[in-house]
Order: structure tokens, then sequence, then C-alpha cells
């Protein structure tokens, strides 16, 4: 009889350790080869989209990605127009200190005068009046062409009917040597005609406008104050 009841426990608990084997495979699943990588609970899956309004989504490395930010211009609270007026007083204080005597208002008088006779001078075929007035490299430009139109036979006329306005708009230092240039604002009439009479060039009835830009020296080191005209140069 004892060994027929411990015959019925281990068949009971083999069946019971039957059921429970069965429990356990239904609840963890079999493993057959085909179930993909294992997923590492902490690590992302990169396959899975985040949307959790916690992550920070960096920019991307990919250069046609990822924007650079707007470069920030310097900003030297100066507009272009205040950067050249403060040039242009740091070159008249450099020439004040080779030349004490400059003074801005005579000298534009003087500009405005060497003006009129100089177009005065270059149209009547002035020569000594020019050579007391320009450098050597203008006054050799000057007499060239006033001696080309007189071996054609033209005649000039060139009447300066007013100077709106003439300002310094350069003004800087070069060894001894002071550089002013001056700006004009003028109105002209201007004639060039044949050895007839006729008119080639210009209009005697028309008014033009005309913006000059011209440079004077002096080497202030020597005792002669009188400025030179070494550059011209015109808009039109």
């Amino acid at each position: 009889m004892g060994n027929g009841f411990q015959f019925i426990d281990i068949i009971l608990f083999a069946m019971i350790a039957a059921f429970l084997i069965l429990r356990l495979r239904g609840v963890l699943g079999r493993r057959d080869g085909h179930e993909g990588g294992y997923h590492d609970p902490v690590k992302a899956d990169p396959r899975e989209e985040r949307t959790d309004d916690s992550v920070v989504q960096l920019p991307s490395h990919n250069p046609d990605v990822y924007e650079q930010p707007e470069p920030v211009a310097a900003d030297s609270g100066l507009t272009e127009e205040a950067l050249a007026d403060e040039v242009l007083m740091e070159g008249i204080a450099g020439l004040r200190a080779a030349d004490p005597g400059f003074n801005v208002e005579d000298f534009l008088v003087g500009a405005r005068v060497a003006f009129e006779m100089i177009l005065g001078a270059y149209a009547s075929g002035d020569r000594g009046t020019l050579e007391n007035l320009l450098g050597p490299e203008v006054y050799d430009n000057f007499r060239s062409a006033i001696d080309d139109r007189e071996a054609a036979g033209h005649e000039m006329e060139e009447t300066l009917v007013g100077i709106r306005a003439a300002d310094i708009v350069e003004a800087y230092m070069d060894g001894p040597h002071a550089h002013v240039t001056v700006k004009y604002l003028s109105e002209q009439v201007h004639v060039l005609r044949d050895s007839e009479g006729h008119v080639i060039e210009g209009n005697p009835n028309q008014v033009a406008d005309v913006v000059d830009f011209w440079t004077f020296a002096r080497d202030t080191g020597l005792s002669d104050p009188n400025w030179h005209l070494v550059v011209t140069r015109s808009l039109d």
C-alpha cells in the first residue's frame, strides 16, 4: 500500500510540473531564431520616431540642412558720410600740423578764383597764367591741347556762368607735400568753333551743369605759399 501511494504521488507531482512548464511557455513564448535582435529597454530603438516634447532635437551636421547663423555685422555707429567726414577732418588736422597757417575758408576763396582763372586761361591759350597755376604734368597736358587746337585753327569759348558750390572732399599729407581736393559744381557754356566760325563742339545757347574734382598741392617745407593744380577730373 505504501508503495502504491508513493507511485501515485510521483505521477501527481509530474503532472503538476508539466502543467507549470506549459503555463510558463505560454507566458514567456518561444525563441526559435526568428524573433529579431535583442531589444535593450534602456537603449532607444533608432527605427522609432521620438515625439516626446522633452526631447531636444539637435541640428543636423549636413551642410545642406544645417543653417548657419547670420553673421553679425560690425557696427561702428557712424554712417558712411560721417566716416568720410571724420577722415577729412583728420586729413585737415594733419595738414594744419604741417602748415599752421592753413585756413579752410581762405583756401576755398582762392580755389574759386583759381578755377575761374584756369578755365579762362585755357580757353584763351594764356600759357603764362597756366604755368603759374598748374603743376608741371598738368601744365604739359594743357599746353599740348592748346597747341593742337591752335594748329587746327579752332577757337574755344568757355564761359563760366557761376560756381554753385566748392567744397573740400579730401585732404592729406604726402611727406612735406599737402594735397587738397575740391569738388566744384558749376554752370558753364562750352563752345568750340572751326576756322570758319562754325560750331563743332558744344552749344552757345546751352548752360551745362559740370562737376569737377581738382586737387591742389604745395610743399609745406618751402616758404612759397602758392598752391598748384596737380590733378583734374570730371564726371562727364
